[in-house]
């Protein structure tokens, strides 16, 4: 890597990609594209960079594509983020050059003007960008689930009352009896007030995700995890719990909080579903490390004490978190970014930590499904600077068994060995720091 600083070279850079693999040895299946900068939309381009390389993101978001475009254009939200994200990735896949440059010009617009936070040339956050749009997904497919149960059931309603009324219309009034009188009743039709509502016109979703949306405790200290999705206006809690779409397929994995009141000695477990996790990081650590401080027991006391259902009242209580449920994908947010309230900013961690091509979780329930299963490394988002708001993104992926540096619209093959770049500094200056770990589970 030449540095960690926005490349406008990037045809140039497409070229020397290839004479630097030989365009011969790159996969025939495979495309590797820059992405334009539009002023500070790094943090943008290397999420971008990183979901397009995890595989089962992908697989899904073309798959989504496939089920939704057809001869008469979208059959869905044309105009949400997803549907631009779906343009996005089917560009890159169906280009017929191998490598080059493309402008994610649609998607950013799309990104602005459905997060007014992101409606500027500011430098913005990576892991907001990731909380934002794997949310953003979650709700247009729920909401397209919900879109597609109203339509059925318009339908089911729609063929009762045809069935009343052609039911009716076979079974007359009366029938004239020997003296002349008439008898019999009339059944009248089970007329439903909305079955003269319009019919929507929406195909069925792709697939159905498990587990439920991630849920805080009440009587616990509250673990950072900014990426569960939230509850969209108009759904109900059963509602939105059992309908998990392939968000929750990929990314959800599930926790236990283990709570031990040290006064009358009861257990309570509580089982909380993430999408990602967010670790505190030290300086000279690894990942390991980072989660197993993570699950590490602490002591609830002062105004934090937890409220016992035996007991009645506040007590003080001993807490820690196992992973019960191992997810496809695990996200790791590194928490680099520290309030410093002498200087009335955040400022960054330059850590050094160590991130491993392979990960075993060792912080998981006795009941856990394959706890030893290990994951893979697939893809880093890195940050360069000294603080969130400035400085510059970059993401590392892993294809076909190559490791490829995406810097906006350069694209350079990395030796794994310069891996090491990435872990952050010893020292108290700006680093090259991986930020964001997407980990792929080994089935």
């Amino acid at each position: 890597m030449k540095g960690c600083m926005p490349n406008i070279m990037g045809a140039n850079a497409s070229a020397a990609l290839m004479k630097e693999i030989g365009i011969d040895q790159l996969p025939a299946n495979e495309r590797y594209f820059g992405l334009h900068n539009f002023g500070n939309t790094c943090y943008c381009n290397s999420v971008l960079q990183a979901l397009f390389f995890c595989p089962p993101f992908r697989e899904k978001v073309l798959q989504y594509r496939s089920q939704k475009s057809g001869k008469n254009g979208w059959n869905g939200k044309k105009d949400s983020l997803l549907a631009c994200l779906c343009d996005l990735f089917h560009n890159i896949s169906s280009q017929k050059k191998k490598c080059g440059v493309l402008h994610p010009k649609k998607f950013i617009a799309r990104l602005r003007k459905e997060y007014e936070s992101f409606d500027n040339y500011a430098q913005h956050d990576a892991h907001e960008l990731f909380n934002h749009l794997i949310n953003s997904i979650h709700i247009v497919l729920l909401e397209e689930k919900k879109e597609d149960r109203d339509r059925r059931r318009m339908m089911e309603q729609q063929t009762s009352h045809m069935t009343s009324i052609a039911n009716s219309a076979s079974n007359p009034l009366g029938t004239p009896d020997t003296a002349g009188s008439t008898s019999g009743s009339t059944e009248a039709p089970n007329e439903d007030s909305s079955s003269s509502a319009g019919i929507l016109d929406l195909s069925p979703p792709t697939s159905r995700g498990g587990g439920t949306q991630a849920k805080k405790s009440s009587d616990t200290t509250p673990v950072e995890n900014s990426s569960s999705p939230v509850t969209p206006s108009g759904y109900s809690e059963d509602e939105v719990d059992d309908e998990a779409t392939w968000i929750h397929e990929i990314f959800q994995g599930t926790y236990t909080t283990i709570t031990r009141c040290l006064t009358c000695e009861t257990v309570k477990n509580k089982d909380e579903d993430f999408l990602d996790l967010s670790v505190d990081i030290e300086q000279n650590t690894s990942i390991s490390n980072c989660l197993r401080v993570f699950s590490n027991q602490q002591t609830l006391g002062g105004e934090h004490k937890y409220s016992c259902e035996v007991c009645r009242s506040k007590q003080e209580a001993q807490i820690e978190m196992r992973i019960k449920k191992l997810p496809t994908i695990l996200a790791l947010h590194l928490k680099r970014f520290k309030y410093c309230e002498t200087l009335n900013k955040y400022t960054k961690l330059t850590y050094r930590v160590v991130f491993p091509f392979e990960l075993r979780l060792l912080n998981t329930t006795e009941d856990a499904d394959n706890p030893e299963r290990l994951y893979d490394l697939m893809a880093v988002v890195v940050h360069c600077g000294s603080g969130p708001y400035r400085g510059h993104y970059v993401s590392i992926v892993k294809s076909h068994g190559m490791w490829l540096l995406f810097d906006d619209d350069n694209v350079e093959k990395l030796d794994p060995s310069g891996m090491e770049d990435f872990y952050g500094v010893t020292a108290d200056k700006n680093s090259e720091s991986g930020y964001i770990l997407f980990y792929q589970s080994r089935e």
